[in-house]
């Protein structure tokens, strides 16, 4: 929990009731930031602050998707976090909370996203600062937006990796592994673009939290957000597409064992019949007591395989 008197961080240790007070300063507002709070400890903020019961219900639950919402003169405000488990290969969500109003802004995360960064920047820019909770809002925003940037490319990567294992010699079926990549890339999609419609609301909106100073920078974010959002639709219909060449991959190696197996079945089919003929023991068969009955029949047979052999190699089907 800090305060903030005209942008800069006002030193000392502070109590609640202190930061309930500096906020009604017009040149100060006071930030508090919780991790995954239980509702009693919660309720003392929502009693200072006069909280929302809907929004705090939203906060302490958790598991929302990204949305803004506008109670009466506060903000409440759901990121969704994204991390890429490179071993797993698994998208791993997270969500961050944020109550702003005239003179506070309140951070409640329910991951392990580092928010102290933000803050140690936000407190090197006193400019920005002075702006109050929105610069706060922006500073959360764009570091949720620019840690999508690592899981795309790392999702981007794995699918790189797909397309050259579908299109290889080898005769492995990766159909589970790109079903899955196919399941992440829709759970990250869940996670960045419904964040649209947020920012938009925030870049064009007219929020007292908003300063005009601020629309630049949250017109930055929106850009960003809208060009993972493409990134992730183009990955989404990449792997639709891979999903199906690997299919039509499998039928085609198939297709070549299917003609492999009757070319050598012909092949076998000519030896069989003549030895089945001759091995009926008939007393009168043409060519039975011939000295070189024997020799000729197997040159008859392995002549034939042979021919059979070229005709299915030239084909293709050997």
């Amino acid at each position: 929990m800090a305060v903030y008197d005209k942008g800069v961080r006002r030193a000392g240790e502070l109590k609640l009731d202190d930061a309930f007070e500096a906020c009604h300063d017009r040149d100060s507002f006071v930030w508090i930031g919780l991790y995954r709070p239980s509702e009693q400890e919660f309720e003392a903020v929502r009693r200072e602050f006069e909280l929302h019961e809907l929004a705090v219900e939203d906060a302490i639950k958790a598991h929302q998707r990204p949305k803004l919402e506008v109670y009466e003169d506060s903000i409440f405000v759901v990121l969704k976090t994204a991390h890429y488990d490179e071993e797993a290969e698994a998208v791993e969500t997270g969500e961050i909370q944020l109550f702003l109003g005239p003179g506070f802004v309140i951070t409640v995360r329910h991951d392990d996203t580092d928010l102290h960064p933000v803050r140690e920047q936000l407190e090197s820019r006193p400019d920005l600062m002075r702006c109050g909770p929105g610069a706060v809002l922006h500073a959360v925003l764009d570091k949720v937006v620019d840690d999508y940037l690592p899981v795309i490319e790392a999702v981007d990567h794995d699918i790189r990796e797909v397309e050259v294992e579908v299109f290889s010699p080898s005769r492995e079926n990766p159909a589970e592994r790109i079903y899955k990549l196919l399941r992440e890339v829709l759970e990250l999609h869940d996670a960045v673009a419904p964040l649209s419609d947020p920012v938009e609301r925030l870049e064009r909106a007219h929020f007292r939290i908003v300063t005009d100073e601020l629309r630049p920078y949250f017109r930055d974010v929106k850009d960003h957000v809208m060009r993972a959002v493409r990134q992730i639709d183009g990955f989404r219909e990449l792997l639709t597409n891979v999903l199906s060449a690997n299919l039509t991959q499998v039928s085609v190696r198939q297709n070549d064992d299917v003609r492999k197996i009757s070319s050598w079945a012909a092949i076998i089919a000519v030896p069989t019949l003549i030895t089945g003929i001759y091995g009926m023991n008939f007393e009168h068969m043409p060519e039975l007591g011939w000295t070189f009955g024997y020799p000729l029949a197997l040159a008859a047979m392995g002549l034939a395989c042979l021919l059979l052999y070229r005709a299915f190699k030239r084909a293709g089907w050997l």
